[in-house]
């Protein structure tokens, strides 16, 4: 036994017990022990100063001042061990939690892979002589439809149809549209043809046309004009990424903006004969060229477009190109091909990347995302394919269509994937892949 002599003082402050809502959080614990002395002199044990004080967001425990004066107060040694362990185990409880909540660190999960899902099929199509990626409003949340006469907006968010529109133009019926491509939320630009009503003269056709349609108001805006009318041109282009119209004839590009309605011409004096099929960079610094008339090559050419000059080819095709595509931040170029293969080249050395196999006959297009992680291709074998742009690995292949695709495009968030037949438009949605 012990005699213990002195006064002890203990001293916790302010209590004040607060329940809120039958729920007791406990956050931004802090366990502050600033004076906690233990001395044994002569067999005495004093305790001088103890102050423990939690702090909760919500619960708080302050217990009022309480004084406990000891004059004279026996207790075993083995009592005094046992509160002790007691207070060490209290502090346990808190202490790891404490400390272990300042170490765990939250590790993010890989992000899912992309799958493109089918999202529904329609009668029509899109753009089949170039890229359709204009077919999809700004937001791509419409997808502009083909259907004889008439040009059908789909709603890729409702899955439904958002409004039939029936261009009509002066003096001209039995028009068949070829391409609608949105220059702005509310405005389509479409090249049709139709049969022109003359007053005495009787009926023909026209040449190629050019209008703009406002999709709010079902009517046209501005005029109607007419593309290469006086022949020898190349088959008329239009570039969604950069919103111009393009021809060819006699060496000269001519080049017209829509919605400006600004213009220009490029001249290539080397190029004597016609290409079927060119290409544009989204900078306006490349002309890549191929399917040019009476030329052997099947290796499409490049034009440096501030010097006019031919500067290099895109090597190792086995057969005719069928399409040509620059990725959005003009690094990349990706070619379909006749020989069933896709080639992806680095622009400015023209050096050959990849070379994507797995299509069965013709690659009629090929496309780079917006965001530059995918590639789409569509083919003579009536799938979609759709590859990493990063590696060329093939991630998924659609076989929905029950006809030789000619078509394929992104939307501009990259979220939905269309491909077109000649009588059919058929749209996928992506899950994953952010």
């Amino acid at each position: 036994m012990f005699n213990f002599n002195g006064t002890a003082k203990l001293e916790i402050g302010n209590s004040n017990l607060e329940t809120r809502k039958s729920k007791i959080e406990i956050g931004n614990s802090e366990l502050e022990s600033r004076c906690l002395g233990l001395g044994i002199r002569n067999s005495e044990f004093e305790i001088r100063k103890t102050c423990i004080k939690f702090r909760f967001s919500i619960f708080d425990f302050r217990v009022s001042k309480f004084e406990f004066p000891i004059s004279s107060f026996q207790f075993p040694v083995s009592s005094f061990v046992r509160i002790s362990a007691a207070l060490l185990l209290v502090a346990s409880l808190f202490l790891p939690g404490v400390i272990l909540g300042a170490q765990v660190e939250t590790v993010a999960s890989a992000p899912a892979a992309a799958v493109w899902v089918s999202h529904g099929k329609m009668e029509g199509h899109l753009a089949l002589k170039f890229s359709s990626a204009g077919a999809f409003s700004p937001d791509g949340s419409l997808l502009a439809v083909v259907s004889d006469e008439k040009l059908v907006l789909m709603n890729l968010r409702t899955d439904g149809i958002q409004k039939i529109l029936k261009p009509r133009l002066p003096d001209i019926t039995d028009i068949q549209i070829h391409s609608a491509n949105f220059l702005s939320p509310h405005l389509l630009f479409m090249l049709a043809n139709g049969v022109f009503h003359a007053k005495g003269k009787g009926k023909s056709p026209t040449p190629l046309l050019s209008f703009e349609w406002n999709t709010d108001e079902d009517h046209l805006e501005g005029k109607v004009s007419v593309v290469g009318g006086k022949g020898g041109y190349s088959p008329a282009r239009f570039f969604p990424t950069i919103n111009y119209l393009a021809i060819y004839k006699d060496s000269n590009f001519d080049l017209w903006n829509p919605l400006t309605g600004q213009g220009g011409r490029v001249t290539i004096p080397d190029l004597t004969q016609i290409p079927n099929l060119y290409e544009i960079s989204p900078d306006g610094h490349w002309l890549l060229l191929a399917q040019i008339q009476t030329t052997s090559g099947a290796d499409p050419s490049v034009v440096e477009l501030k010097t006019h000059k031919f500067v290099d080819q895109l090597h190792g095709h086995e057969g005719t190109v069928m399409s040509m595509a620059f990725s959005r931040d003009t690094q990349k170029v990706v070619t379909a091909c006749e020989d069933g293969k896709l080639r992806i080249y680095s622009v400015g050395d023209w050096k050959l990347l990849q070379t994507l196999a797995g299509h069965i006959g013709t690659v009629h297009r090929a496309e780079f995302s917006p965001n530059g992680k995918w590639i789409a291709s569509a083919g003579e074998d009536r799938t979609v394919r759709v590859w990493s742009a990063e590696d060329g690995t093939l991630l998924q292949t659609l076989e929905e269509s029950r006809e030789p695709l000619l078509d394929v495009t992104f939307s501009p968030d990259s979220r939905f994937l269309a491909a077109s037949s000649e009588n059919e438009v058929l749209t996928w949605k992506r899950q994953g892949g952010d």
